[in-house]
């Protein structure tokens, strides 16, 4: 018998978010590598050019301590799912200390688009002007730095047109880059071993005071004192000058919400695939920089190590120049990458900011007709422009400044964890290791430790890098003062307090569809329909994202909004089904959904009675299995006899599963419907 057509769901309102899309740890890996890995093709020509040839021994000790870092990471995003610095300094050591933290960031992420484009645009320059060289074409050399600028403007623009138009640099795409950058790796280690097997190698310096050449501008305000001969301070510089070689680590938090079931079992994998990816490029291609160019040519290359590397590998000049093509065409793609990787990461850490208060809500508001918070993005590609404008493409100007935001959001965030260590000793979490048990006090010693050092190569930092200690103060100091005004301006008037695992309230796009079907709602049949309308009750939604395997089924949150008098039919403005409780309501569940890894379709319908409505979308979505959660009003039994009644009106012949949970730890009521 065919149901009377006012029976039917006709409109119903969808709230897109992209967050509630998650990848697998391989991709999750390549977005941080796109970052994390795009310092090799820079950070070698800056350390040696601060500190000598001993410089690998440096980037490897920086790439050992990444390890750390990155144990720290794990233990805040076993906490928060959301656990980049802001969130985490706000939660442990409040709003001001917050404040300072994400301005420090903030020079962080203005200058890793610059020096990754500007870095691309030297190796491109160094290639065309070889080539050239090689085949006698141009009897001019192009600029090298000038042309680095000006591609690096090129390439910020393009980005900023992509992530206006919402087409963000995708997974899949940076998995691509680094299975490519792979290949490279793979080619320069095992051609740069046949090189040093038939030519030997340039020796290189033990990292020993009497070998450490440090130039004037790597020693700043030390300058003409005896600090510079103390064992550990000499040390600590030369770490320093190699730190921006872990730049990017703060993007593993950033991404840890994207990760899929098991989602801290595959953190914990991307993690090593990092630590492994980055140890075996970043750390080798310094090594094999010093032992392969001649001396005489090496400060050259300075600017693109790994250019240097493959035009005096062993082999015929051909195949060296055209292995230098493909080397040069990667680093494009990693380092670009990079600067988009920057866009997107600082936008997300500035939408935290205003989500509190502390920036006015109209930097949110999204673009007209793409949806995306362009606002911002136009803010830090603004930013971005004038980096590059004032380097003018010098990127040993630009990675002297870089560290400064580098050292200070990883000692910032080291120190929260520490912190959250005794404000919370009881939360659950995964912990860095090395603590000690004293009775019941536990004392974490590896965190410690790992504290003190990122703090001190901060501190030695201050005072070894002019440049960066000038701008990235003056940086912060204006970006602080520009917030705090702004909260106190635009802020709530009693600031919300966070408690741990809080979800933030979401900001949706909002469609209205119609004809509510598989189809139209992009699921398949046999779905798992969740109904629930109370954000503080979400037993059903839990049972269902720990149970269903995301490969097999689908899983659809409903809400039922009983409080619009206008038909379904009637609906044309999304704003008319979600009011603040269905906003509450599904940014919980994006919350849960981002804690488990697996994805959640949200739709929100409008109607008297839920029950009807409930079951109508069932019936239309050919859900298998319907979890509802238990009603404090009324019994289960009642309730039951409830749904019952409603499926009888449904004239239904479908067969249903119908669960009723109960928060807590009552017993569920389980009961089949159409059999």
């Amino acid at each position: 018998m065919r149901k009377p057509e006012r029976s039917r769901i006709d409109r119903f309102v969808v709230p897109v978010t992209v967050m509630l899309s998650f990848i697998s740890f391989w991709r999750a890996a390549a977005i941080v590598l796109a970052d994390l890995g795009s310092s090799a093709y820079y950070v070698g020509g800056i350390t040696e050019k601060a500190v000598g040839k001993s410089a690998p021994w440096f980037v490897f000790g920086i790439m050992l301590l990444s390890y750390a870092v990155r144990a720290v990471y794990i233990e805040s995003c076993s906490m928060f799912v959301r656990g980049g610095v802001y969130r985490v300094v706000r939660y442990a050591m409040g709003s001001t200390a917050a404040k300072v933290s994400v301005s420090a960031l903030m020079f962080d992420y203005v200058l890793t688009g610059p020096i990754s484009a500007v870095s691309a645009g030297l190796y491109v320059a160094g290639l065309l002007n070889e080539t050239a060289q090689h085949f006698r074409l141009l009897t001019v050399q192009v600029p090298p730095q000038l042309f680095a600028a000006g591609f690096a403007i090129l390439v910020t623009l393009y980005f900023w047109h992509t992530n206006r138009v919402g087409i963000p640099f995708s997974s899949g795409k940076a998995l691509r880059i680094m299975q490519i950058t792979s290949v490279m790796v793979v080619i320069l280690i095992g051609w740069s071993l046949y090189t040093i097997h038939r030519q030997g190698a340039q020796p290189i310096p033990v990292p020993t005071l009497g070998n450490f050449k440090f130039s004037d501008e790597a020693l700043g305000w030390l300058g003409g004192t005896a600090a510079a001969r103390i064992t550990i301070v000499a040390i600590l510089i030369g770490l320093g000058h190699s730190l921006l070689a872990m730049s990017g680590e703060e993007s593993l938090a950033q991404v840890y919400r994207e990760i899929a079931a098991p989602k801290f079992r595959n953190l914990k994998r991307a993690a090593l695939v990092i630590f492994i990816f980055s140890m075996l490029f970043t750390s080798l291609m310094s090594f094999f920089a010093v032992m392969i160019i001649p001396e005489s040519e090496r400060t050259k290359y300075f600017d693109n190590l790994i250019s240097g590397i493959s035009m005096f590998l062993a082999g015929p000049f051909g195949l060296k120049l055209a292995f230098h093509a493909f080397v040069v065409l990667v680093g494009a793609l990693i380092l670009s990458g990079a600067v988009n990787t920057a866009i997107i990461g600082s936008n997300g850490v500035l939408n935290r900011v205003v989500e509190d208060g502390v920036l006015p809500d109209w930097f949110r508001e999204p673009h007209p007709k793409y949806g995306t918070t362009y606002r911002l993005i136009n803010l830090v590609i603004a930013f971005q422009l004038a980096t590059i404008v004032i380097s003018r493409g010098n990127v040993y100007l630009l990675g002297e400044a870089y560290a400064f935001g580098v050292a200070w959001s990883f000692a910032m965030k080291a120190l929260a964890v520490l912190v959250l260590r005794f404000k919370e000793p009881q939360a659950e979490r995964w912990r860095v290791p090395f603590n000690l048990h004293i009775r019941r006090t536990e004392i974490p010693v590896g965190l410690g430790l790992i504290t003190v050092v990122l703090f001190s190569l901060a501190g030695i930092n201050l005072l070894t890098k002019t440049t960066a200690t000038i701008s990235g103060v003056a940086f912060t100091v204006i970006l602080f003062t520009a917030f705090s005004l702004s909260e106190k301006r635009y802020g709530p008037k009693e600031p919300h307090k966070p408690k741990l695992g809080e979800a933030e309230t979401e900001r949706f796009r909002l469609q209205v569809r119609e004809n509510l079907s598989p189809t139209s709602l992009q699921v398949r049949p046999g779905n798992i329909l969740v109904a629930m309308h109370d954000p503080n009750h979400l037993g059903a939604l839990r049972k269902a994202l720990e149970e269903t395997d995301p490969m097999k089924h689908d899983i659809v949150a409903l809400s039922v909004n009983s409080n619009v008098q206008e038909p379904t039919t009637m609906i044309s403005d999304p704003a008319q089904v979600m009011d603040k409780c269905e906003t509450s309501v599904f940014s919980q569940v994006v919350h849960e959904a981002e804690k488990i890894g697996k994805p959640v379709t949200l739709v929100a319908i409008v109607g008297r009675n839920c029950y009807d409505l409930i079951l109508r979308a069932v019936h239309q979505l050919s859900s298998s299995r319907l979890l509802i959660g238990a009603i404090s009003e009324m019994s289960l039994d009642q309730q039951q006899q409830e749904i019952t009644a409603a499926w009888q009106r449904s004239l239904s012949a479908q067969a249903l599963s119908v669960e009723i949970v109960p928060d807590g730890e009552s017993a569920i009521n389980y009961f089949k419907l159409g059999e």
